[in-house]
């Protein structure tokens, strides 16, 4: 596989600086990286395009969709995983952290604990099989407000692609779900709920959340700290959820659902990780903080697909376009800081040393920007 090139009349974004220029690759690694042209006759003419770093994904449910292609459907794991990893790489996407939900709540489904275990092990076995075309790492999400959350995570905990941690809460009433009713709207996307069903379950999740979110918390972070994995908090709303960040020595906070929040956060030195589908939406879909009220007030660092792949492309753009942002800045949003956030110093940007994941992209006037070709390590994968 062809890990060695040389590109001309590409418009460069690194950490730093845009620019036309030349980049050399070596051996999977960029070799080069210089302002102008060059005559020599190998050289591959970008015509222009786009030469940005291969995307880095902290967090994408998008795995779930192929799981579950349509209501009570459940698709074969492997097969699951090679779509999804295909629709990753054409979105430009070359390190992808596959979020798997932990802590069982009644009618679990995609959620289960023996799916998302099937998951896990599915990744490996791909992984170890050749079969992926992105590099993937584990990312769990802990539902602390769960029976069997810490069990869950003991099993889970020792996985050899497991990078990432986040503690959550989806319990109505607070955080995301401030308003009990959008939760509600959520669950009964579907099909529509019975007054008895609903009272019933909130009641149930309220009691799960008194019974176990304080204690499983406490354990899952200890843990993390224990083993060295990064951790997240998320949709952090309050000034105490993120004081209690602050001691869990959590490093990123994901979603905060208020301005508040997010300020508090990057005043701790905790990275702001916010989803781009509100970026490309203009909005949350909870109908939490707008990512963009957040980027006009500098106080986003990362961005997450969550369920669109596509979209951390078009909301590195629109960053650029729509708010004004340098397109460096812009797309360190989602190359370089997420992969310094997570300690993969070997990626995240067009530099000299670096690994040559690379992803070429044409932009047309009134058009979303088009991933025409990734590269990971130097060869092409999509």
């Amino acid at each position: 596989m062809k890990t060695s090139m040389l590109i001309k009349n590409a418009r460069i974004v690194t950490p730093e600086a845009t620019f036309t220029g030349v980049v050399q690759v070596r051996d999977g690694h960029i070799h080069a990286v210089q302002r102008g042209t060059t005559s020599a006759p190998e050289a591959q003419d970008w015509e222009g395009d786009y030469l940005l770093p291969g995307l880095v994904e902290l967090h994408t449910d998008n795995l779930e969709k192929h799981l579950a292609p349509r209501p009570g459907v459940l698709w074969n794991t492997q097969a699951a995983f090679v779509i999804h990893d295909a629709q990753v790489a054409a979105a430009g996407i070359t390190t992808v952290f596959d979020a798997l939900s932990i802590g069982e709540r009644e009618s679990a489904g995609l959620r289960s604990r023996a799916l998302q275990t099937e998951c896990a092990d599915t990744l490996q076995a791909s992984a170890d099989a050749g079969l992926l075309r992105a590099d993937h790492f584990l990312h769990l999400r802990c539902e602390v407000a769960t029976h069997d959350a810490v069990d869950a995570f003991e099993q889970m905990s020792d996985h050899p692609l497991l990078r990432l941690v986040s503690v959550m809460d989806h319990t109505p009433g607070q955080r995301q779900w401030q308003d009990p009713a959008q939760f509600r709207k959520y669950q009964e996307r579907h099909g529509a709920w019975t007054e008895e069903k609903w009272h019933a379950t909130y009641a149930a999740m309220i009691e799960q959340q008194e019974k176990y979110a304080h204690a499983h918390r406490r354990e899952i972070v200890a843990m993390s700290h224990a083993r060295g994995l990064p951790l997240a908090s998320h949709d952090d709303t309050s000034l105490e959820h993120v004081e209690e960040a602050v001691r869990d020595g959590v490093a990123m906070a994901e979603f905060p659902t208020t301005m508040m929040a997010a300020r508090a956060a990057r005043d701790k030195a905790i990275a702001v990780i916010m989803g781009a589908p509100n970026i490309v939406r203009g909005g949350s879909h909870s109908g939490n903080i707008a990512a963009g009220e957040l980027a006009r007030e500098n106080l986003l660092d990362i961005l997450s697909s969550d369920y669109v792949p596509a979209s951390l492309l078009q909301a590195a753009f629109q960053l650029h376009t729509d708010i004004g942002w340098d397109l460096s800045r812009a797309v360190n949003t989602v190359s370089w800081a997420p992969a310094k956030s997570v300690g993969l110093d070997d990626r995240g940007g067009i530099m000299p040393g670096l690994r040559a994941d690379m992803v070429r992209v044409t932009l047309k006037p009134n058009l979303p920007p088009v991933p025409r070709a990734t590269f990971l390590a130097g060869a092409r994968i999509a």
